[in-house]
């Protein structure tokens, strides 16, 4: 048999060209090539094609880019349709182009130069358009939807929307799939009534028909919404399950979160994982933050922290913002990473720059701190700036405060004012900060009684920095009546949400001396909830009341313990009362009461 499809092909190009389609549609490639040859060279065009697709699909032959290019454009040149239409699409994808205007490869194309690589390179959308435009002239209903394709997607200057949609709808008339595809998300542009919903949606559901990936996870979308179809959330997501194991990333997302959900299919959580995973592995984005996510939140899967920050990491490379913060807060706290403030200033600068708005606070915040660089400060202040000047009271907040320290623009506290005086029209911490200012006269005249105005409004929103600022104010009656009961009850509710100088101060309220009830067991339970965060002068009047015994039972080695704290952060007279626990002659000896009064902190 083999001697006789070669004396065929001796005799008749026509001949072997048809004894060597048959090859191929039996599978026997390596029979079929030295046909497709003959056939070739005697110039007919398809047999040129097959080869190309023998070098291309490596059937019959090893596979080689190189070759399979150089017999398709010869194939293409010749006027041969499919040719054009598979050497337009392979530009389009960066695996082919046209040499022509390469001064190194001077007198026309090589086609052997299309393929030297087999990996994609940039799309060469020129020799694209090139040979789309031959094939769609032709008839070629696929040349005529990727002629539609480029022009609508290819650079700028070559770009014609309402050229690409009469294409788009000529490939579409044809049966084309992609046609339909492309024709439904052309008409997306301009919908205007339910009409043109309804055709979008019937030629997604005839490119989903032909299995296209995309047009299957369209579809599933509108029929989830139940635009331009009837609405029906099982079918759709039956429909994602569909795509997403034909690669669609998108999909993948959606059924995985399905899954994980239960939503209109049984709930599995390691499933609805899984799809999630692999859809970030192909690249994803959103999958990859909803995997980071995961592995932070309690839910289906334990909390760890080093592999969130993975995730979060490639959704970030990938350009996810909100990720590159949630990456960043990771290297803050050190968790699941090394602590690292340096690489977490570089995710929210990321984040930051991709108009994120909490980042940019995020990294001011950082900034203000002495974390960054001067690049840091002087954009940051310059986003709060922008914003401010838009009306947004929380840039105009920021602003103050790096108007304030001079973080990124010139320090400037009348200006400080300015901004902060707009700011706390609207926010609380705005108007702690400009009654601050006002306390202090820091660019502005001193008015303690607008301080105190200014305090109680922050007070009254609960925040308690403003509420122990205007408890002491009324403690001394500086800008309004001494109100030691409602001081009092003003440094409870700032000492129940955490604040140190409030318990301190209901510490020093409670030791007498402030027109109270003196209760000085109260006064040192106080002092230790203080002490215990942190605050210096509670710490000096625990180990006193301690080394004394009052408001309770002597203890003087805890007393030393607390009065070697406070001397490690520098309080004034700290050292003597601890040298005083080893005198046989101690300083406090026979004195009164007001030695156990706390000095102002």
């Amino acid at each position: 048999m083999a001697i006789l499809n070669r004396l065929i092909g001796l005799t008749s190009p026509a001949a072997a060209l048809h004894q060597a389609i048959q090859l191929c549609e039996e599978g026997r490639f390596a029979e079929a090539l030295p046909l497709l040859t003959h056939a070739a060279k005697a110039g007919m065009p398809e047999a040129e094609y097959r080869i190309a697709r023998c070098y291309l699909e490596g059937t019959g032959v090893p596979r080689s880019q190189l070759e399979g290019g150089r017999w398709l454009e010869r194939a293409a040149s010749h006027g041969y349709i499919e040719a054009q239409s598979l050497l337009a699409a392979l530009c389009v994808h960066g695996l082919a182009g046209d040499a022509s205007d390469d001064p190194m490869r001077a007198g026309g194309p090589q086609a052997g130069q299309l393929f030297a690589v087999d990996t994609p390179a940039d799309p060469d959308f020129k020799s694209g358009l090139k040979w789309a435009r031959q094939a769609a002239d032709a008839g070629s209903a696929k040349a005529q939807a990727l002629l539609a394709y480029i022009l609508t997607y290819g650079p700028e200057p070559m770009c014609n929307l309402a050229e690409a949609h009469r294409w788009y709808e000529r490939s579409a008339a044809a049966g084309c799939p992609e046609g339909n595809l492309g024709y439904a998300l052309s008409l997306a542009r301009h919908t205007r009534n339910k009409e043109d919903q309804r055709q979008i949606a019937e030629h997604l559901r005839r490119a989903a028909e032909a299995q296209l990936p995309t047009a299957i996870y369209l579809f599933a979308a509108l029929t989830e919404r139940g635009v331009g179809v009837t609405r029906d959330p099982k079918v759709a997501v039956q429909l994602y399950h569909l795509a997403a194991e034909r690669g669609h990333r998108s999909a993948q997302v959606q059924w995985g979160l399905a899954l994980m959900e239960g939503r209109e299919v049984e709930q599995d959580r390691v499933a609805g994982e899984s799809w999630l995973r692999r859809a970030a592995l192909a690249g994803d984005p959103q999958a990859a933050a909803l995997v980071g996510n995961l592995y932070v939140q309690s839910g289906p899967l334990l909390p760890n922290y080093a592999e969130a920050a993975n995730w979060f990491r490639r959704a970030a490379d990938a350009g996810d913002a909100p990720s590159a913060r949630a990456l960043a807060s990771l290297y803050l706290t050190g968790a699941g990473v090394a602590q690292d403030n340096d690489e977490a200033a570089r995710w929210l600068r990321v984040a930051a720059q991709a108009g994120d708005q909490a980042s940019q606070v995020d990294l001011a915040n950082l900034v203000m701190e002495g974390v960054g660089s001067a690049a840091d400060s002087a954009k940051v202040a310059g986003w709060f700036k922008q914003a401010a000047a838009a009306g947004d009271l929380i840039a105009a907040f920021n602003l103050g405060i790096c108007l304030t320290k001079g973080v990124g623009v010139e320090q400037d506290e009348k200006q400080a004012a300015l901004w902060l005086r707009h700011a706390a029209d609207g926010l609380a911490d705005a108007k702690y900060m400009y009654g601050r200012m006002l306390a202090d006269g820091r660019g502005v005249v001193p008015d303690l009684a607008e301080a105190r105005n200014w305090f109680r409004q922050a007070s009254e929103a609960g925040m308690p920095d403003a509420q122990a600022a205007l408890a002491e104010m009324m403690v001394h009656g500086r800008g309004g009546p001494r109100e030691p009961a409602a001081a009092l009850a003003l440094f409870e509710k700032a000492a129940a949400k955490g604040h140190s100088g409030a318990m301190f101060a209901l510490g020093a309220l409670h030791g007498g001396g402030y027109g109270l009830p003196t209760d000085r067991r109260t006064a040192r339970r106080w002092f230790r909830e203080a002490a215990n965060l942190g605050h210096g002068q509670a710490q000096l009047m625990l180990g006193r009341y301690l080394a004394r015994g009052v408001g309770g039972e002597a203890n003087p080695a805890e007393a030393r313990e607390w009065l070697e704290r406070a001397v490690a952060q520098g309080v004034a007279d700290a050292q003597n009362d601890l040298a005083d626990l080893s005198s046989p002659s101690p300083r406090y000896a026979g004195q009164g009461p007001d030695y156990l009064a706390p000095a102002e902190g």
